[in-house]
This record gives structure tokens, C-alpha cells and sequence, in this order.
């Protein structure tokens, strides 16, 4: 990197600060509510992006009661402060219920105690009643330090000074229930500690033939219940948002006693906590159990997960997602201006988006309302498009139609994985086959990729085949790298004999190699003019097209829970760096937001090219971070980032560089990236997005029914992903200018903006885009296109 660049980094970061300067600021921090897992990932970035703008930070422990006892309750924060906490679940500075908040005279007093610290910024981390206190805070702030000026507490000036209180939410719920985001920190962490009982369940219940009942929270909100069961295939979820119709009973036992009937050993029902009936009634898992009992004889089995949902580690996911939303958090304090109503900071897609607090509030009580006066399908729509899609695809993959009742639409469409393999594609697969039966369509499994396709390794595939598949690793359909390209006739050939009619692919660059190839064999090979789709599925998410692929978060996690436990071995010894090498071919996809999960202090990534001093600049940093209290350090290397300073390099270099300041160790990950039980964020993902892709081509083979048409426009070969907010079909063909063949990524890359996150949370001077000035959406403003809800 030449002085040139040097100096222009130096000068976007001066204008960075200009931009948003927090000299002079003091934003206080708290947790309220029930906890949630990442909460501490959230503080931490609102902690070290604070003091990084210059900004003075102050814990507010308990909640707002420490808000109102004062004292030593708000303390001054440092970088320090809020050192290896991301990894450890619930929230370090406490969070308690406040009855003294709810009344004037608590605000009175809490409003005295900010004053005192010069606090008139809050970032509030909870739910929604936690959230509207706030608002309230913040309308009555003017008025409280009125009433502090004339019972003599505060002088004039002060009123002057801290005229207005700015308020910026952070939902952190584990059960997903505030409208306005796709996401609330916690979620994710939440699925990922039911997915794993529902797995261990899944096993026991298998050898003994049972029927499992399993309880999980949401009191209010369903989608802990239904996210679990979309990712685990259970038998049958009660949600509160959407009760069982009258005679729920008789069905249930029907269906139940029909899994059993084709050989299914075990029963899966789950139940969120607050499920009632069409009349509000409780429907309780005990019910549930007597009814399974007493009418089919089977041996039941009910397993409250209680308070284990909201413990243990957060996820990749929940870090990643809490430490954006930190960040955006504080820039939007600083952009506040007296107007700027109280915000929320929200993911909408893949984007952090400012909503207003009130309507965001509104919504969410709308929702219960609608819930009160038993207008479910309005409760369902008012949760928004993520959950009544996931709501209508479980009820798809869940239930099979009698035969005799889904119209025949005569066509074959083929699945095929094609790649290395990736977790979460057998979900994809279970998919897209149950879809396409309930579209009427036959479906075909195409063995071992475009080999196993040239060689006539297809076999239909039913209904019951893919039953048990979301929780399984790797690929069961067997998947290959080999490309169709030198055996095009031999796969036209049994395009023709198996008269298949559309191609569903899933995997990574290869498929979308491979669609390529397909599109210009159109030309010569009539068979293969029909409707082609791939859904991207590989760890290293450098598919053009779609800024997610199945398979890369449960790496992701992998990556996370692996620097976890390699930091922890550090904490006997002391002043000690890992290097470790994370797996994505050219792509940096892991290496980056695997250090922004785990704290690390450096990533090292093909598309952000550096030379020697970069790493000495790094060695230096880490020599500076030993004399404090934080006396380790992590360093990430995608295995492709370059040629020339490989890991074993950079480990001799940190180790002669470091002597007598710090000793080095390095460590490959390899495989067991790829390998292990999809996360919950792939078996949904995988499975919604393939159940989209099924619907696309029944979609273009009717447009086609009846007009002996052939499929050779552009739009007909395509990748399906998420862009920023939306779910796009984009074709291959349009896709190719975007693509960098030679490195085998996209040419532009989402994740590229959040690089300077990770830089500035440990301590780097990077530049970072701010949104613009006060940006506030609107809940309810979506355009047209398909939303991207994960």
C-alpha cells in the first residue's frame, strides 16, 4: 500500500470525525427486560464506539432501577471494561423490572441522577415495555428538570445545558416479538439451544418409538415455536398468533398416527407457552400429551425447555447483529438532533435501518390486540411478512394433501447438489421435493452431482424419503465439483429419457458454473430449454447474486465457538497470539465476520490487499494491547488472502517480532468448517428459500402450459438470493459481468462495508459510512419487490 493510500485512509477517517464528533457527549448504556444472549455484544460496541468518536460512556447497571437509585449504580466505562464479554451470554451490567420507573418520581430521580453525570444520550437495550418507558423519559425530560431547578437539586445552567435526551432502542428479546425487525438480539441464540435439545430428543426418541412434546417460550409471540419447527420438521406446532381450528384433536391424532404408519418412529409436537384455541383458551403441552395418550396409547413424553432458551453462548449471528446495531446506535445519538423523535435501530434484510420507536411500539401492541379480539389472521399479517411466510411454508412441508387432491401438473423437475458440500442442504433438498409434490409435480434426485447426472444416477423421489433430513450435515444426495460441461450430451440425453421438465440446483460457484454452461447449451441441445434455478449453498458465500448462502453461518459458528475456546486457552497463560486460518477459497466471507463475531484484533483478506508494514503495524497494536489487562490477542487469515505471507509466515513473523512481549501459536481449521449439524439460521434459510425456488418454476411451467413453449429467454436461468432487503431471481446471464471468474467471487461484496467494524472495535482507526443525518423509515413502507426477511 502506497503513501498515497496511507494518507487518503487518513483523511476519510478526518472527515469521518468531523462528520460525527461525540467531544463534549455522555451516552449512558443499560439493559432492561428479561436478558438475552448477545446483549453484551451490543454494550461492547456501544461502549468502544462511543469512546472511539470521543464520547464519554457510563454503564447503568440494573436497569432502570440503577438509573433511579443512582450512586454507584452509573459508572464511567473504559475500552477495558468491556474486554471478553462477547462470548458470555445474558448482560454483565444487569437488568432488573422497575416499578419505580413507572412513576413520575422515579423519573424525577433518575432524571437528577443523569444531569449529574451530563448524560443526555440513552441507548437502551430491551423489549418493548423497556423501550416505551424510555420514549416516556424523553418526552417528560424537559419538564422533570424544570421541576429539578425549582426544587433547588440542579441549578438554571444545567437545564440549559441538557435541555433535551436523546433515545436510541436496541431490541434484545429472545422471542422475536417487536414489530419492525426482522430479528431481535437473542433469537437466534435462543433456536440455537432448542435445535439442539430437539436433535438430542430426536435420538433418544427414535430408539423407543415415542411422541415428544416439547414447550418452548414465547408467551405472547409464536416464532420460537415455528422457526424450531419449520427447522427440525416437527409433526405439529400451537402458536398463539395462529390457534388450531375447531377439532384440532381428531386431525392431529390423524396425522400423527399417519407419520407412524410410514415408518416414522418418533413424533415431534411443539408448543410455544402462550398457545391458546380459536376461543383464547390455554392449550397446554400436558393437555396435549393426555389427548396423544388416551387416543392413540403412544408413549408421550413432555420436555419444558424453560430458562435454557434464554442461556449459554450467543451465536455468530447474535454477535454480528448486536454489534452493528451498537455502532448504528451511537451514530444515530450523535446525528439526534432536538427533533429526531426516539428511534429503533432494526435489521431490515441484510440492512441496519432507524425506525421511530413509537410507531415500532404501536405495532407490537397491535399485534396482542388483534390476538385479544381473536382476529388471528390480522395478528399473523401485522407480525410481519417473515412470519406469515414462514407460517404458510411450514404448512406446506408439514401437512401432505391426500394424492387424489393435488392436481397433476404432468412435469418432472430434478434436484441436484452440485459442490462441496454444505449444512443445511438436505433442508434445501426435503424443500424443494415436498413442494413440488404439493405443486403436482413428480421429483426426481439426481446422485453425486453433474456426474451422477450424466450417468443416469436419478431416481424419483417421494414425499416420506426426506422425512428427518433438516437436521442432517453435509449432502445425502452425494455432491461432486465436477462441472457438466464435457458430459452436456450425455445429461441432454437423460434430460430426455427421465422427461424432466425443470432443474432445481443447489451449491456453490460450481452450480453457478454449471448454470452457465447450461444456458449457452441451449443453443445445441433442445432438452436443456427448460426452467433452471440454483439456490446457493457453500461456507465460503461467494456466489454472485445473493449476499447469503445455506451453509455459511453454521461455519460461521463453527469459526466463533472455535476462537472461543482457543481465547479461553490463553486466560492461564497470558500475553499470548493465535493465529488461525479459516477456510473460503478467495473469499474473505469468514475471516471477516468470524473476527468480528469473536473479538479478534486483525483479519487478513484477499480483497483488502496488504503488505509488511500492515503487519508490523499489527505487531505493534499487539504490543501496546499486552501492557494493558487484556493480554491476548487473535488474528484470522482467509487461506487465499495471499500467496506470499501464508499462515506460517505470519506466525514467524508475529513469533520473532513478539519476543519477550508475547509468545505465538497458529491453527488451521480445515474441514470442520464444512462438517457438523446445520445451524438454525441454514435449516431456515435452506428450507424457505427452496421452497421459492419451487414455486418460480411451477410458476414458469404453467406461463408455458399448453403453448409447446421452450425456455430460452435470459430469465429462465437464474440465481435466487438475498440483495440487501429483497428476495431476487436474477439471471445467470446478467450475473456474469458481476463476476470475477478468476478469484471466484463477486466483483462487489455487501460485507465489505462492515469491515471497518470489526477494525474500529479493536482499537484500529478506520473510516466508517455513515447513514444520513436522521435517516427515520417508516414501519410500514416496503416497496414492491419480495422482502428478504431471514
Amino acid at each position: 500500500m502506497d503513501d498515497d493510500d496511507v494518507s487518503a485512509r487518513k483523511g476519510s477517517f478526518r472527515k469521518f470525525l468531523e462528520h460525527l464528533s461525540g467531544a463534549g457527549k455522555a451516552i449512558g448504556v443499560l439493559t432492561s427486560g428479561g436478558d438475552a444472549q448477545g446483549m453484551n455484544a451490543a454494550v461492547r460496541a456501544v461502549v468502544r464506539m462511543g469512546i472511539y468518536v470521543g464520547a464519554k460512556v457510563y454503564f447503568i447497571y440494573e436497569g432502570y432501577q440503577g438509573m433511579v437509585d443512582g450512586g454507584s449504580n452509573i459508572m464511567e466505562a473504559n475500552w477495558e471494561s468491556v474486554s471478553s464479554i462477547l462470548q458470555v451470554g445474558g448482560t454483565i451490567i444487569g437488568s432488573a423490572r422497575c416499578k419505580a420507573f413507572r412513576t413520575r418520581e422515579g423519573r424525577l430521580k433518575a432524571a437528577g441522577n443523569l444531569v449529574q453525570r451530563g448524560i443526555t444520550n440513552l441507548c437502551v437495550i430491551g423489549g418493548d415495555g423497556s423501550l416505551t418507558g424510555a420514549n416516556i423519559f424523553r418526552k417528560e425530560w424537559s419538564g422533570l428538570l424544570q421541576e429539578l431547578a425549582e426544587n433547588g437539586d440542579i441549578d438554571r445552567e444545567e437545564v440549559q445545558k441538557h435541555a433535551y435526551l436523546n433515545v436510541v432502542g436496541m431490541v434484545g428479546s429472545i422471542d422475536n416479538d417487536f414489530c419492525g425487525t426482522d430479528m431481535t438480539i437473542g433469537t437466534d441464540s435462543a433456536l440455537h439451544r432448542i435445535i439442539e435439545v430437539v436433535d438430542a430428543i430426536m435420538t433418544t426418541a427414535q430408539s423407543h418409538q415415542r411422541t415428544f412434546v416439547l414447550e418452548v417460550m414465547g408467551r405472547h409471540c409464536g416464532y420460537l415455536a415455528l422457526v424450531s419447527a419449520l427447522a427440525c420438521g416437527a409433526d405439529w406446532v400451537f402458536l398463539p398468533e395462529s390457534p388450531p381450528e375447531e377439532g384440532w384433536q381428531e386431525k392431529m391424532c390423524v396425522k400423527l398416527s399417519e407419520n407412524r404408519a410410514r415408518k416414522k418412529r418418533l413424533n415431534i409436537i411443539i408448543v410455544a407457552e402462550g398457545a391458546i384455541d380459536t376461543q383464547n383458551k390455554p392449550i397446554t403441552s400436558e393437555q396435549i400429551k393426555e389427548l396423544v395418550v388416551t387416543q392413540l396409547g403412544y408413549d408421550t413424553r413432555v420436555t419444558i425447555l424453560g430458562h435454557v432458551q434464554r442461556g449459554g453462548t450467543p451465536s455468530a449471528f447474535d454477535r454480528i447483529l448486536a454489534s452493528r446495531m451498537g455502532v448504528e446506535a451511537v451514530v444515530a445519538l450523535l446525528q439526534a438532533t432536538p427533533e429526531t423523535p426516539a428511534c429503533v435501530v432494526s435489521l431490515s434484510g441484510n440492512q441496519a435501518v432507524r425506525l421511530p420507536l413509537v410507531e415500532c411500539v404501536q405495532m407490537t401492541q397491535d399485534v396482542q390486540k388483534a390476538m385479544d379480539e381473536r382476529r388471528f389472521k390480522d395478528a399473523v399479517r401485522l407480525r410481519g411478512r417473515s412470519f406469515e411466510s414462514n407460517l404458510n411454508t411450514y404448512k406446506r412441508l408439514a401437512i401432505k394433501m391426500p394424492d387424489d387432491q393435488i392436481p397433476k401438473s404432468n412435469c418432472n423437475v430434478a434436484v441436484i447438489n452440485v459442490g462441496a458440500p454444505a449444512a443445511g442442504m438436505n433442508a434445501a433438498v426435503r424443500s424443494a421435493v415436498r413442494v413440488g409434490i404439493s405443486e403436482g409435480h413428480k421429483m426426481f434426485a439426481i446422485y453425486d452431482g453433474f456426474e451422477g447426472f450424466a450417468k443416469g444416477q436419478i431416481k424419483e423421489i417421494g414425499w416420506a424419503d426426506v422425512g428427518g433430513w433438516t437436521g442432517q450435515g453435509g449432502s445425502i444426495l452425494g455432491t461432486k465439483r465436477t462441472l457438466p460441461g464435457k458430459s452436456l450430451e450425455a445429461i441432454a440425453e437423460q434430460m430426455r429419457t427421465h422427461s424432466i421438465n425443470a432443474l432445481l440446483i443447489i451449491g456453490g460457484f460450481e452450480a453457478y458454473l454449471g448454470l452457465l454452461e447450461l444456458a449457452a447449451a441451449r443453443e445445441k441441445y433442445e432438452e436443456l430449454r427448460v426452467p433452471m434455478v440454483t439456490v446457493p449453498a457453500t461456507v465460503s458465500n461467494n456466489v454472485p447474486g445473493s449476499d447469503f448462502s445455506i451453509g455459511a453461518d453454521t461455519a460461521l459458528n463453527t469459526i466463533t465457538d472455535t476462537c472461543d475456546r482457543i481465547k479461553q486457552s490463553a486466560s492461564g497463560t497470558k500475553r499470548r497470539v493465535f493465529i488461525i486460518e479459516t477456510m473460503g477459497g478467495y473469499c474473505g466471507y469468514l475471516a471477516n465476520m468470524g473476527g468480528l463475531a469473536a473479538g479478534a484484533d486483525a483479519a487478513y483478506i484477499f480483497e483488502e490487499p496488504f503488505d509488511i508494514r500492515d503487519l508490523q503495524a499489527n505487531v505493534e497494536h499487539l504490543t501496546e494491547k499486552m501492557k494493558t489487562t487484556i493480554q491476548r490477542g487473535l488474528v484470522l487469515r482467509n487461506e487465499s488472502c495471499s500467496e506470499h505471507y501464508t499462515t506460517d509466515f505470519i506466525y514467524h513473523l508475529y513469533s520473532e517480532e513478539g519476543k519477550g512481549v508475547f509468545d505465538c501459536r497458529k491453527n488451521v481449521l480445515g474441514h470442520m468448517q464444512q462438517g457438523g449439524a446445520p445451524s438454525p439460521f441454514d435449516r431456515n434459510f435452506g428450507t424457505k428459500i427452496s421452497a421459492r425456488a419451487m414455486q418460480w418454476i411451477s410458476t414458469k411451467l404453467k406461463e408455458a402450459q399448453g403453448k409447446g413453449k421452450r425456455f430460452m429467454t435470459d430469465d429462465c436461468i437464474c440465481v435466487l438470493g438475498i440483495s440487501k432487503r429483497n428476495l431476487l431471481f436474477q439471471p445467470v446471464a446478467q450475473l456474469k459481468k458481476e463476476t470475477d471468474f478468476e478469484h471466484r467471487i463477486p466483483k462487489e461484496q455487501w460485507w465489505l462495508k462492515l469491515r471497518p467494524l470489526m477494525k474500529i472495535l479493536a482499537k484500529y482507526k478506520a473510516s466508517y459510512e455513515v447513514s444520513d443525518p436522521g435517516q427515520l423509515e417508516h414501519v410500514h413502507h416496503r416497496g414492491h419487490e419480495e422482502p428478504a426477511a431471514i
